[in-house]
Order: structure tokens, then sequence, then C-alpha cells
């Protein structure tokens, strides 16, 4: 009877994932934690033979980093891996493709704000923090410094309309237990939200793309002179080259 209840589940599964594979998804769909987005990329930076100093990990906020100021991604010999619409669970998914396997001096970590936005459905501050704790736990495994990074002020989610809670106040609460974390552990923890908050718990005007994005004044004038003197100190290099700020 076991036997056959086994041979049934492994038949259904079969029949299952034979009905995905026939659906004909675009390849975006089939990869939940998007391993496909830098695996070229990747393979570029092992083939260079040169070891990066830094990976920053996260969203889309880390994403548009790497897409609007590339020189400073080049110019300090870091690397950038945010995928836009992650949570900590896709980041922790692709942590060891993404980050491990580079072999970076250090990753900057800076996740937590699509959690709250509920983007992989409900997850508690402490699941997100756990996520985060495990990455971290990865990295000095592998020998990789790690630098903790505060999520970033917003107001409201453009892609959420709809969600009956303050995203401020849930950004300040995760935040404190990322801080309170860091701290007890010994690891760096960057304050971007108090440069960035406005009374309203929200991302300031003259610094947003929208309601939650930072736009490319935001990172020249705030986020990469905040972050290289951190990085430089934990690795003790001399990193000094941020993206002009652009003119208006």
């Amino acid at each position: 009877m076991k036997r056959f209840l086994t041979l049934c589940l492994v038949l259904v599964s079969c029949a299952c994932v034979s009905v995905y594979a026939q659906k004909g998804l675009p390849k975006h769909q089939q990869d939940w934690a998007k391993f496909y987005r830098y695996e070229k990329l990747n393979a570029e930076v092992l083939a260079s033979g040169v070891r990066p100093d830094a990976v920053f990990m996260g969203n889309s906020i880390t994403q548009n980093w790497a897409k609007y100021n590339p020189d400073f991604f080049k110019n300090n010999n870091f690397v950038g891996r945010g995928i836009g619409g992650q949570t900590t669970s896709h980041m922790l998914v692709r942590f060891r493709r993404d980050v491990i396997e580079l072999n970076p001096r250090a990753v900057v970590i800076m996740a937590g704000i699509n959690d709250i936005a509920l983007n992989n459905g409900k997850i508690t501050h402490e699941n997100i923090l756990n996520n985060i704790i495990s990455m971290c736990e990865l990295a000095k495994l592998h020998k990789i410094k790690v630098i903790l990074c505060s999520v970033t002020p917003a107001a409201a989610f453009r892609w959420r309309p709809n969600v009956d809670f303050v995203p401020g106040d849930e950004i300040i609460r995760l935040n404190k237990m990322i801080k309170a974390y860091a701290e007890s552990h010994k690891i760096p923890y960057v304050d971007y939200h108090s440069k960035l908050v406005d009374e309203q718990k929200g991302l300031k005007i003259g610094y947003q793309k929208d309601s939650a994005h930072p736009n490319t004044l935001c990172y020249a004038e705030v986020l990469e002179p905040t972050i290289l003197p951190v990085i430089n100190k934990v690795l003790k290099t001399k990193h000094n080259y941020t993206t002009p700020i652009p003119k208006n």
C-alpha cells in the first residue's frame, strides 16, 4: 500500500511538472529567484580573474544605482547585483550564485522594502530579519565581510496602492531590528534612512524618483558618499570615486 501511494505521488508530481513545462512560460516566469539575470555578467567577473572589492546585493534600488551611476561601480571595483521587486527570500536563494561564487571581499546588503510591500506575500519583520541574518552568516562562513544598510524611506508603494498600513512606520521598525542585529554582531550598519526621511516618514522630494525609489542625485549626493568611507574602513582601501553631482 505504501509503495502504491508513493508511486501515485511520484506520478502526480511528474504530471504537474509536465503540465507546467508544456505551458511554454517565458524564462523570467520559470526562474523564481532569477538566477539567470546575472548569469552572463557573473561569468565575465569570474573570467576576468579580478576579485571584486564589494558586491551590492539588493532590489530595484540597488539595481537602479548600478544602472544610473555605473562609473561608481566600475571605478571602485564594485559589482551591483540588485533585482527589481525582490524580497529577502529571493535574495537569500540567489546569494550563493550572485555573491559567494564571485568571492568578493565584502558584501553590501540593502533589503527588506519589498517584503514590507508584501511582494512575495505576508511575512513578519522577524522573518525578514532572519533572511538577512542567513545572508550574513553565509557571507561570514565564506570569509566575506558584511555591511548592512538601512531600508530607505517610503511613504507609499506605487505598486501596492491599497496597503492597510503606514509603510514609513514599518520601515522604521525593521531598520531598528537590522541595526540592533548589526550592533550585537559587530557588523557595520549604514544609516541611509535618517539622511533621506522627511516629516511624513517618506523619501525627501528632492531625492526621489517616485515615493519609494531614489533618483540619480540621491545616489550621487547621499548614498555614495555615505557608503564609501564604510567600505574603505572595512577593507582598508582608499576608494574615492563618487559620481559627479548632476547639474540641474
